[in-house]
């Protein structure tokens, strides 16, 4: 039987709020990539070709946010064998690589800066360290199971 703590109780319910309000956000974002983006585009005298290649860029980001929102959702679920505190660390690093990774590709496309592409390998790598830390923490060892 698992033991009540209070420090997993909280991170428990920071991630789904988080995770509820992330991935909302994402299929937000995607529903209007999918149905208003384009008219968007052409409204600001993009070609077919261009607009096709700013959709794609805004569905990877899209992609990569709803998946990482399912990773905030289950992240919980390793406090059965993690601390809380290394899973507050993945937390924030998955926040802001969606930030700057998804944000970034939205703002490129939305903005037509391509410079922003410059941000979006810092998300990757937020994202990446989220992932390396998850692996780094459970390799570690954590709690020990009571019998």
């Amino acid at each position: 039987m698992n033991d009540f703590r209070p420090d997993t109780y909280h991170f428990t319910r920071q991630c789904l709020i988080l995770a509820g309000w992330v991935g909302g956000l994402g299929v937000l974002v995607g529903a209007f990539g999918a149905h208003g983006m384009p008219a968007f585009l052409e409204s600001r005298g993009m070609s077919a070709e261009a607009i096709s290649d700013r959709l794609e860029t805004f569905e990877i980001g899209v992609r990569y946010h709803l998946w990482h929102a399912i990773v905030l959702l289950a992240l919980p679920v390793a406090t059965t064998c993690l601390p809380a505190r290394p899973l507050r660390i993945v937390m924030g690093l998955l926040l802001l690589g969606i930030v700057l990774f998804s944000g970034s590709l939205y703002l490129l496309v939305l903005l037509d800066a391509p410079k922003l592409g410059m941000v979006t390998p810092l998300g990757g790598v937020s994202l990446i360290a989220a992932w390396g830390w998850l692996a780094v923490a459970a390799m570690r060892g954590g709690r020990k199971t009571q019998a």
